[in-house]
């Protein structure tokens, strides 16, 4: 494990816990590596709610299961966490806000901290957030001006009294702060100041963007509701239009039409919304119309977690709809990817008139990372619609297998479109030779799929004994074991698309002794997979599905197991 702290903050929805953790990850981002997530519960009131900021002086991209520092905001925060405790941790609370007897048993250290007294001191309970981000600021030795103009900025439009007033609980909070040194030590850099800060919601958002997005049709469900809502606050400035949907039903649909008229559409959902979907994905495949679906997973069947996290509906998505045609399904595992491959739904989709996904879950969206500057490529903007002809055939058989995509108004021809199996023209037929030849003209994409194929990433080294092999949002937590394990015959592949996968791949897995796939679901549904489509055999299988991501110690102790 790297060299890190991981700092809790403990209470229920209404307290303001994602305001002070945006103030401190923006802060720390100056000196530090950080890496942020959240643990939500599904009640709107009364459920205990966690966000947890690990800092370091090296890159960190996982969740890590103890706690160094705990702040406790009410009376009922901290049950829920005392498997997390250590004797290591310091906990700051109000008496009685944490069990005595736990506190002995774990061997922790409580200090007295109360914030609804420091707060009616700074002048009302509204302060009382701003009063910790001091505190924690303090105890970091983060520079105390950047801090304040953090605040400055985000009560700009509120006036110049409730600006001084915040700066003021900030220096109250500060003062305090610095009279608890760290317990560990960092060496703090320069160089994360140049980094974005951003979560999976807003990569997506940014990829969807980059890939020319000017549609996006929904219906709200959480995980996936936030990509909708930052298009939306991006809809003036890039010309996107957002509609809100009745259902999800028609918001897929929506989105196949908007292609159809020559738009790049974009529907987002989760796993209960895009089952509602699955016959307009089918609709996409038969008339060869494109179009990208973001499904943002978490814990089901039904209604499930709904604010967890799993990987549980890779299966769901590879498989969609009824009959047969190609898909391409991407599942980006770090915030970079999150924008190239997004970005790259859009083009591949236009480029060869099938749907793509874009497959993430709700602890990767909801975390909070850093990510290295980047230009992106312009060339995924290209468009392939044709200007038609008089004798224009939407589904004309070619070499090239391809047939040329128009849209209305956009040359001469007639754009005929049908749900039903069709020939050359677009018109219905129940010719036998007919349906052969156009099923097989949909079928023979694949191939063309797979010459752009985003290839995994092998991280560790080169001359592995055992292979670790994950996707999506494990990438962070895999990457740091290779990183920091004592055994140098250890490699981790990192697979960003997942279907349909290249046979390029088996030359990773040729090599290795042992093969052990981790996923966050309960059947090993990537490594069902790679038997399925490459005749790759995996080993062993860690798995995970009880609504958290893997933790950095959890990974540690599973694959020592294993690799023993």
């Amino acid at each position: 494990m790297k060299n890190s702290l991981t700092i809790v903050l403990s209470g229920e929805a209404g307290q303001g816990l994602q305001t002070t953790e945006e103030f401190l990850v923006e802060a720390i981002a100056q000196s530090y590596y950080v890496f942020s997530t959240k643990d939500v519960m599904s009640r709107v009131r009364g459920g205990n709610n966690t966000v947890q900021i690990r800092l370091s002086d090296q890159f960190v991209y996982a969740y890590q299961h103890t706690i160094d520092m705990l702040f406790l905001l009410n009376d009922h925060s901290f049950s829920r966490l005392t498997n997390r405790i250590t004797d290591k941790t310091i906990i700051f609370g109000e008496e009685g806000f944490a069990d005595p007897l736990v506190i002995n048993e774990k061997r922790a250290t409580f200090k007295s901290f109360n914030l609804k007294e420091l707060s009616k001191e700074a002048g009302g309970a509204l302060l009382a957030n701003t009063i910790l981000f001091g505190f924690i600021a303090g105890m970091l030795e983060l520079d105390e001006d950047s801090c304040k103009k953090q605040i400055m900025k985000r009560f700009l439009k509120r006036g110049e009294k409730v600006i001084n007033d915040n700066q003021t609980a900030f220096d109250m909070g500060y003062k305090r702060g610095v009279k608890y040194p760290l317990q560990k030590e960092f060496m703090k850099s320069s160089d994360t100041s140049t980094y974005k800060i951003s979560d999976g919601t807003t990569a997506v958002g940014l990829g969807a963007i980059a890939g020319g997005c000017n549609f996006v049709a929904s219906y709200p469900m959480s995980p996936g509701t936030g990509v909708l809502t930052y298009l939306a606050r991006k809809s003036n400035a890039f010309e996107i239009l957002v509609e809100q949907a009745e259902d999800e039903i028609a918001a897929l649909n929506m989105v196949i039409g908007a292609w159809y008229a020559g738009a790049r559409g974009l529907a987002t959902t989760s796993g209960g919304g895009f089952a509602l979907m699955e016959e307009a994905v089918s609709l996409s495949g038969i008339t060869e119309t494109p179009c990208v679906v973001h499904v943002a997973q978490r814990p089901g069947p039904g209604t499930g977690l709904p604010t967890r996290t799993e990987q549980a509906d890779l299966n769901l998505v590879v498989y969609a709809g009824h009959g047969e045609f190609p898909r391409i399904v991407f599942a980006p595992g770090k915030l970079e990817d999150a924008v190239k491959l997004s970005q790259k739904a859009f083009y591949l989709a236009d480029k060869y008139q099938v749907p793509v996904f874009i497959l993430t879950d709700q602890f990767f969206l909801e975390s909070l990372g850093q990510m290295e500057r980047f230009e992106l490529d312009d060339q995924y903007l290209e468009s392939f619609i044709t200007k038609t002809e008089e004798e224009y055939k939407r589904y004309l058989l070619t070499k090239e297998i391809l047939s040329p995509r128009g849209i209305p108004g956009y040359g001469n021809g007639l754009v005929k479109v049908d749900s039903d199996e069709h020939d050359e023209s677009g018109g219905i037929t129940e010719d036998f030779n007919v349906r052969v030849q156009m099923n097989e003209k949909r079928l023979m994409k694949r191939e063309l799929l797979l010459e752009e194929y985003s290839d995994a990433e092998l991280i560790g080294p080169s001359d592995y004994r055992y292979l670790i092999v994950g996707w999506g949002s494990t990438y962070g937590v895999l990457k740091e074991f290779v990183e920091t394990n004592e055994n140098n015959d250890v490699a981790f592949l990192y697979v960003k698309q997942v279907f349909p996968l290249h046979k390029n791949l088996t030359t990773y897995f040729d090599q290795a002794q042992k093969v052990i796939a981790i996923e966050n679901n309960a059947t090993g549904q990537f490594a069902n997979l790679l038997k399925l489509e490459l005749d790759i055999k995996v080993d062993d299988k860690i798995l995970k599905y009880n609504g958290e991501p893997f933790s950095i110690e959890e990974v540690e102790k599973r694959l020592k197991e294993v690799l023993s």
